[in-house]
């Protein structure tokens, strides 16, 4: 509900201001449309992290928390110490913020984007345990990997925001996968901002599903990127003592396996054009799927599908056996190939066309 307001709220004053996103031929709107929509996301986020910090130092203490500490089965001390976690994601949060919304409005360079991203994300990493170990010890080695992941995740979903409702609906969709694992390894807090995520990004879809009335631009996508990142770190998916197969931690792959096959494919679709591969354009799977008749809407309910089949099969990688894991990873890389085949056939059209 605050995000759905905020957004309302941005909505209107952008338009008053003319922070607007006008059409060019890199982009499939053919309107201006209000930017912002990112300052209503980092906004909700921001309110409610704080409120939390708030009342985890406040009310956290021993015998404060009465009888939620019991139901909830959760050390006071657990909370108090997640004071500072919550503090570097805020403020990883605040630069990224920063940073989309001043290229949303001056177009900074790509590379001066990716070392910031970068520096945000080995902070994260390094100092707020936003991290995988890997079976590795070096904290050094794992923040650096948890990092390129990190830039990886947050660029992925800047790519995936060409279409109405498509990067932020997706993020919804995975994030929902990825609560469900934190729940079933009890993980109060990850499983919480799971939550608080997702109610973030519905009250702006509230406004950017097709046909949208306001975009995230970068200072959205940025910020969505990461949490999403975050989530994929910080979510336990094997239970050392539990000493079962390790087929989970491959959970956040295949989740993310839609974002990132358009990811990579546009990237080394645009090298091997000659172009830049941080220079936007109209190669991206949905755009593709669009010059096949589907509507905006259509398109973008196809990518949910999609990225739903690939999650939810994840999800059974805490069940199954050697064959079934393979099964599921099969399964995903089948989900791809009917992209390649949609994409393929878009070619050809589009050849016939021309």
């Amino acid at each position: 509900m605050l995000s759905a307001l905020l957004t309302a709220v941005t909505k209107n004053i952008a338009a008053r201001a003319g922070f607007l996103a006008h059409p060019t031929g890199d982009r499939h709107h053919r309107t201006a449309v209000p930017l912002g929509g990112g300052i209503a996301i980092f906004a909700t986020l921001s309110i409610v992290i704080l409120a939390a910090i708030v009342t985890i130092k406040f009310l956290a203490a021993p015998g404060h928390l009465g009888p939620l500490a019991e139901s909830a089965c959760v050390d006071p001390a657990d909370f108090l110490a997640k004071i500072d976690q919550l503090a570097i994601v805020l403020i990883s949060i605040i630069v990224l913020f920063a940073l989309g919304l001043a290229d949303d409005v001056k177009h900074l360079g790509p590379f001066f984007k990716l070392i910031i991203q970068f520096a945000v994300a080995f902070i994260a990493a390094f100092f707020g345990d936003i991290r995988v170990e890997l079976f590795i010890e070096s904290r050094i080695i794992t923040s650096v990997l948890s990092a390129f992941w990190i830039v990886l995740i947050i660029n992925a979903f800047n790519f995936l925001d060409n279409m109405d409702g498509l990067s932020a609906g997706i993020a919804v969709i995975a994030t929902c996968i990825l609560f469900t694992a934190a729940a079933l390894s009890g993980q109060v807090f990850v499983g919480g901002l799971a939550l608080v995520f997702t109610g973030t990004l519905l009250g702006f879809l509230v406004f950017n599903f097709p046909p949208a009335k306001i975009f995230a631009g970068d200072a959205g996508s940025l910020v969505i990127g990461f949490v999403v990142a975050l989530l994929t770190l910080r979510t336990t998916y094997y239970h050392q003592d539990q000493s079962g197969p390790r087929y989970p931690v491959f959970l956040p792959l295949l989740v993310m396996a839609v974002p990132l096959y358009d990811f990579i494919s546009v990237t080394l679709l645009r090298i091997k054009q000659g172009k830049s591969p941080f220079i936007g354009d109209t190669q991206h799977f949905s755009h593709r799927l669009k010059r096949r008749g589907l509507t905006d809407t259509q398109t973008v309910l196809t990518l949910y599908l999609a990225t739903l089949c690939t999650g939810l099969g994840a999800t059974f990688l805490y069940q199954v056996n050697l064959a079934g894991a393979i099964l599921i990873f099969f399964q995903t890389i089948m989900i791809l190939a009917i992209i390649a085949v949609l994409e393929t056939t878009a070619n050809n059209n589009d050849k016939i066309s021309r």
